[in-house]
């Protein structure tokens, strides 16, 4: 490194002040750490860069120079450094400056070798240029912390059933960087991860502009809490089949962290509201009820019930109770399987021998339990009218079933 004259001790001082000035002042206005970076190269006559994983950023000045390939280098290090694994300092580092909340290092400032200034020196900079970073760090923070509470206030209101117009909806939707103008899908997804911030920014991955928010305490009793999320509508002809098929593979891929539930698609905005219900009562079932109905609950009746339940939950029940509940509660006052019988019954496209066979009971059996069924509903299994009836009541039994009193 070449050595230049130091400044008197007052002269530094003021140099230090100016330059700290200079570089908050970069930081509170906007200009971010490349600016900053910037400023340090500038004092120290060399590169600089500036690492923070936190927040995805590794700058480099001055830009547009052969130093700028060894940023992915320098955030790999970095990335070690912050995760406190094992780490060697990469060639061609001459000052490197943590920059550290409390005891934790969030992130760090290098100097790369050819720098003007005497080390102890370029060190003053580059310590200054860590504390206007940890700034930088503070309003990042602050900006999310309120950004979470607006999405997370806009979301609760809508599980809370707020009757808010949809033009209000747009509004709120857009402040937040979400366009809700040509309606959404609700995703809430219960967590068995401890990363339920890695679900909300795989969410904001998958789909631009969807609006997710992470709540703790929320129904469903899962230690993680469960991710509530909105999915704009995906731009062409025809909307809902590309939003849901959008939404579908993200769920996908979700799965591994929890259990998804989607809702419909939604056109009108001021519905939305019941699509986050919608989307809730799908995780339900689910959650209760496991893989028997989760390939095909996303579709045809099933949907459509859910659709029904999430404005007019009464008339789901209603046609319940005329159809299948006296079954229920038969089987649960005698330990019996009426349910299960009708259920591989239909399945089976009403052959004897298959349900028969499907449920390991003898045929005799199953006509017993058919008439049972027969005798506690007044629909008859072996007539196509009642069946279809029987059949809808089933349906409707399974997406009202973790709500019935136990």
């Amino acid at each position: 490194m070449v050595g230049v004259a130091a400044p008197s001790a007052a002269t530094l001082v003021e140099r230090l002040r100016w330059l700290h000035l200079r570089m908050v002042d970069a930081v509170l206005v906007g200009d971010g750490l490349e600016r900053v970076a910037e400023l340090a190269a500038e004092a120290v006559g060399g590169a600089v860069a500036i690492v923070i994983p936190r927040l995805g950023t590794a700058v480099m000045a001055p830009s547009g120079t052969p130093a700028d390939e060894r940023l992915p280098e320098l955030r790999h290090y970095v990335a070690d450094v912050v995760q406190d694994r094992m780490a060697h300092t990469p060639r061609g580092v001459a000052i490197e400056i943590p920059i550290a909340s409390g005891d934790e290092t969030v992130g760090v400032v290098l100097m790369l070798e050819g720098g003007a200034e005497i080390a102890a020196e370029a060190s003053e900079y580059l310590h200054l240029a860590a504390v206007a970073s940890l700034t930088e760090v503070a309003v990042e923070e602050a900006r999310d912390e309120v950004e979470q509470n607006l999405r997370g206030s806009f979301l609760e209101d809508l599980r809370a059933g707020a009757a808010l117009p949809g033009d209000e909806l747009v509004r709120r939707g857009a402040r937040l960087g979400c366009d809700l103008s040509r309606g959404a899908i609700a995703l809430c997804a219960e967590l068995h991860t401890e990363r339920p911030r890695h679900v909300v920014a795989t969410i904001a991955e998958d789909v631009p502009g969807a609006l997710a928010q992470h709540m703790e305490g929320s129904p469903g009793g899962s230690q993680s809490g469960r991710v509530y999320a909105l999915l704009p509508a995906v731009a062409g002809d025809n909307p809902a089949d590309a939003t849901l098929a959008s939404a579908a593979r993200l769920a996908a891929r979700l799965q591994r962290h929890g259990t998804v539930g989607l809702s419909s698609f939604y056109g009108d905005p001021g519905e939305l509201g019941r699509a986050v219900q919608e989307a809730e009562l799908v995780l339900d079932v689910l959650t209760v009820s496991g893989e028997p109905i989760a390939e095909d609950i996303n579709q045809g009746t099933y949907r459509l019930l859910f659709r029904v339940l999430a404005s007019h939950p009464e008339e789901v029940r209603s046609f319940y109770e005329d159809t299948v509940a006296p079954v229920v509660r038969y089987d649960d006052q005698y330990r019996t399987d009426l349910v299960g019988t009708l259920e591989a019954y239909l399945t089976a496209n009403c052959h004897m021998s298959a349900t028969a066979a499907a449920i390991h009971a003898h045929r005799h059996t199953v006509a017993y339990r058919l008439e049972r069924v027969r005798d506690l509903t007044g629909l008859d299994p072996m007539q196509s009218e009642d069946r279809e009836r029987l059949g809808l009541g089933l349906k409707a039994y399974r997406i009202i079933a973790p709500r019935l009193p136990r």
